[in-house]
This record gives structure tokens, sequence and C-alpha cells, in this order.
């Protein structure tokens, strides 16, 4: 087995339905994952995305009444990357959970890197939909 996952979340104030509503429609996604942060634009039944490394095509999980938000990204030349992504409800708020999973080749530093990265998308995340 690799390395384990590392699971980041952050709270929200915000209620999960109206949470959800905004974080779920993938042109929504640049507003707070700084990596997508570029032009998202329907691509068949993906979408590409003008990231930081350049065009990527994306998946996301269709709309559901879980709190799903998975996605998949895949940069050229590399495997397929799967973004394990939840909003829970949490009392009169929400959590939101991405899981960081180590991907070949990413040494410790990188992997840190990586989880603080996530870990400022997600303050992002809280901060827009904390917003009046």
């Amino acid at each position: 087995m690799s390395t384990p996952p590392r699971h980041l979340s952050i709270s929200i104030a915000c209620p999960f339905a109206r949470a959800y509503a905004l974080l779920a429609p993938p042109e929504n996604f640049p507003l707070w994952a700084s990596g997508l942060a570029g032009v998202m634009r329907r691509d068949g039944d993906g979408w590409l995305a003008d990231t930081p490394h350049g065009v990527m095509p994306l998946r996301f999980s269709p709309a559901n009444d879980y709190g799903v938000l998975d996605h998949w990204v895949s940069p050229p030349g590399q495997a397929e990357v799967y973004v394990p992504l939840r909003l829970l409800a949490r009392d009169e708020g929400c959590e939101l959970l991405l899981t960081l999973f180590r991907q070949p080749g990413v040494d410790d530093a990188q992997f840190e890197a990586d989880a603080d990265w996530v870990a400022r998308d997600l303050s992002a995340a809280k901060a827009w939909l904390e917003r009046d």
C-alpha cells in the first residue's frame, strides 16, 4: 500500500443544501479551486479547464443528494487523478472534506505543498459560501 491519504476539511457556516447547490456546478469550481482558476468549458460529456499546468480534461460526479462532489483530472501525459470531495451536513452548516492521494513520483515536500494548496482552496470555498 502506498502513502496514506491526507484528509483535509473545513467547517462552513452555510446550510448544506445551499452549499451543495453552489459547489456542485462544474463551472463554479474556478470560483474557489485555484488549480481550476482559468476558463472552464464543456467538452462532450466532460469539461476542459485552463489550469496553471495547461489545459486539462475533467470529469465531475453527477448531481446527487449525498454531497458527493468527486472529480477526475487528466494532467497531460499522466494517468487520470481521482479527487474525492464531500460535503457533509453538520448542525446548521456543513463540512467540506477533500481526500488527497499522493501521486506517483511526488516526494514529501511536494505532497505537503499539495496539502497546503488544498487547504487554501477549502478556505476560499468557505469564504465564498459564507458571504451574504
